[in-house]
């Protein structure tokens, strides 16, 4: 069965409840957070503000089902800092992250946030990397203790020099060796590969575990000339039962349009998709 999200951020100025009430209404099961729409930090957001969020959702048959931009519009943090200060304090709080997210309800982090993980042009990848895997070793406890999954995303070089494609997020994650850090794939961002989108995706099905669907041209699916039907073949074809989740850059013509015509296309497309025993 698939699972159609949709990022909050989309409805800017909406209450949550409201939020909830539509995109259920259209058709959406899951809905995908941005901290920074709940308050400056995570942290500020207090227990019991949580637990009303998750029973608005949950009254509304639609699950929290976890963060993203998770440092976006906060100061103080960075992946891939030289500064061990840094890298700790942007490591715990990336654990606060992965409370609140199981406190809403959902057990997933995707870890964008292009302008807190860039590095100097004249370092090599491996400091960056071995600055990244110090920063995320302060919030692996955290992951484990509530279950919760950090997905690391691969961006394009437009966006940032650091872990620009699915084979090296893929590759921390391995040199990590953590069953809570895993692979986020985003349609946009694997535009900018070499390799076709489909192919991406099969090359990597053993570690995908959420997913977000979108256009290069930073509108949602259906709203660019991104085929998905190929795409969601693939996903079909790995087995993959993770959320997909429409997130856009380009807010529109409206959240109402964005979020029934992006749902509309996908279904469109998965009716079109064929199974294994149908071949």
């Amino acid at each position: 069965m698939r699972k159609y999200a949709i990022c909050n951020e989309t409805f800017e100025g909406w209450e949550h409840a409201r939020i909830c009430a539509r995109i259920a209404e259209l058709g959406y099961t899951g809905l995908e957070v941005a901290p920074f729409t709940l308050a400056p930090r995570i942290t500020e957001v207090t227990a019991v503000q949580r637990a009303e969020l998750r029973r608005q959702a949950q009254a509304a048959g639609v699950q929290i089902l976890g963060l993203h931009w998770l440092l976006a519009r906060t100061e103080g943090f960075h992946l891939t800092s030289p500064d061990p200060a840094v890298r700790q304090r942007t490591g715990e709080y990336l654990a606060e992250l992965a409370h609140a997210a199981a406190d809403l309800g959902g057990n997933i982090l995707v870890l964008g946030s292009p302008a807190q993980r860039t590095y100097p042009a004249e370092w090599s990848r491996q400091k960056a990397e071995d600055f990244a895997l110090d920063t995320l070793s302060y919030c692996l406890k955290a992951l484990e203790q509530r279950q919760v999954y950090l997905c690391l995303e691969p961006l394009s070089p437009t966006e940032t020099n650091f872990l620009n494609t699915a084979t090296e997020a893929v590759a921390l994650a391995q040199r990590l060796n953590h069953p809570y850090v895993r692979l986020h794939l985003d349609v946009k961002a694997m535009s900018s590969e070499a390799l076709p989108i489909p192919e991406i995706i099969r090359t990597h099905a053993a570690w995908l575990t959420h997913f977000h669907a979108n256009d290069p041209n930073k509108r949602g699916p259906g709203f660019g000339s991104t085929d998905f039907c190929p795409i969601l073949q693939a996903l079909w074809d790995i087995h993959y039962t993770g959320w997909i989740s429409v997130e856009v850059f380009d807010y529109s013509p409206d959240p109402e349009t964005i979020a029934r015509e992006s749902i509309r296309y996908l279904k469109e497309c998965a009716e079109k998709v064929t199974p294994f025993s149908k071949r």
